[in-house]
């Protein structure tokens, strides 16, 4: 049964596919540069939050990671880089997940809830960008264009 299963090539040819898969990487790649410019607004508090995790660097850390979702939110809305776009976010979304949003050892009901709640929209986050990271090799409609693959 499995051996019946074949890799199918990414088609956009169905009524409003294009429009769709743009639709979506707009929305998922414009609240990711959002999220990216609020580390700017807010950079000490940022720095603060992951000081108290742990992070080294927190400062550095902080803007690194702005830069990281600001740029790659841009490049999958608009579709340019999209492999190392979706891959930066995708990576970004797992290392922030464990790092920030530690919930198991959390012991405050509450915060443990809302370091979930955060855990969680990083996973599927990461899961979006590394869906988009699997199609990023073929020709996205309504696309830039541009990229290194």
């Amino acid at each position: 049964m499995l051996a019946e299963i074949t890799t199918l090539p990414l088609q956009f040819d169905t009524p409003f596919a294009g429009e769709l898969f743009l639709l979506g990487r707009v929305l998922f790649g414009a609240t990711l540069a959002f999220m990216g410019l609020n580390h700017f607004g807010d950079l000490d508090t940022m720095a603060g939050y992951a000081e108290f995790k742990g992070l080294p660097a927190p400062r550095f850390s902080v803007v690194a990671s702005g830069l990281l979702l600001a740029l790659g939110g841009v490049g999958v809305a608009a579709g340019a880089f999209p492999v190392l776009s979706a891959g930066a976010l995708a990576a970004f979304l797992v290392v922030s997940a464990v790092t920030m949003h530690d919930f198991w050892s959390v012991d405050d009901p509450e915060e443990k809830q809302s370091e979930m709640t955060s855990f969680l929209k990083n996973v599927y986050g990461a899961g979006a960008a590394l869906a988009l990271l699997a199609v990023g090799g073929t020709a996205w409609p309504y696309a830039l264009g541009v990229g290194l693959f």
